[in-house]
């Protein structure tokens, strides 16, 4: 596995990526406690308009400064992407999708941790992720040192009330 920044014409290769998945198990975040629900849920594969409405969403409201692939010979298996200032301090991992087929094969957690490599080398103290209230994304990001946060960035709740919002220490 390669991971490498996109250019802006890599992007239009994201439709590759898988992104469906399904579970009955959901966190949510109460009272400072993560609790679990059983509730039936699936995510469809996106299409490629969905994946260009996608890019534009996170282009116009979460301002990722890069994205990052992770490709397995030249197929694009995952893309992540940062802003380097959420706040001061803080930097963002505004997206993280995986394709189906190439999960728990560690490429999640080889974007992540470059994310962090490039954030801290920029001086970011903290890093925040918005994270879909799926089982296996909270425990993903669990696994790689995030915590829910009682303070969540107020844009980004407003954008995504349900998800669970987190942030590490760098």
């Amino acid at each position: 596995m390669r991971i490498r920044q996109l250019a802006e014409h890599d992007l239009t290769r994201s439709h590759a990526i898988d992104v469906s998945e399904s579970g009955n198990v959901i966190y949510r975040y109460t009272d400072g406690a993560l609790q679990t629900t059983v509730e039936q849920w699936a995510h469809p594969r996106w299409t490629p308009e969905e994946w260009q409405r996608r890019l534009q969403h996170w282009m116009a409201d979460l301002h990722p400064d890069l994205f990052l692939g992770a490709f397995v010979d030249e197929r694009l298996v995952g893309l992540a992407s940062l802003r380097y200032r959420l706040t001061e301090t803080m930097a963002q991992l505004t997206t993280l999708h995986i394709s189906r087929t190439y999960r728990r094969q560690g490429v999640a957690t080889a974007l992540t941790q470059a994310v962090i490599r490039l954030v801290k080398a920029q001086g970011a103290q903290t890093l925040y992720v918005s994270a879909t209230e799926s089982a296996s994304a909270v425990n993903f990001y669990l696994s790689q040192g995030f915590r829910p946060t009682g303070e969540p960035h107020p844009t980004l709740f407003a954008l995504e009330p349900n998800d669970i919002h987190m942030d590490m220490q760098l």
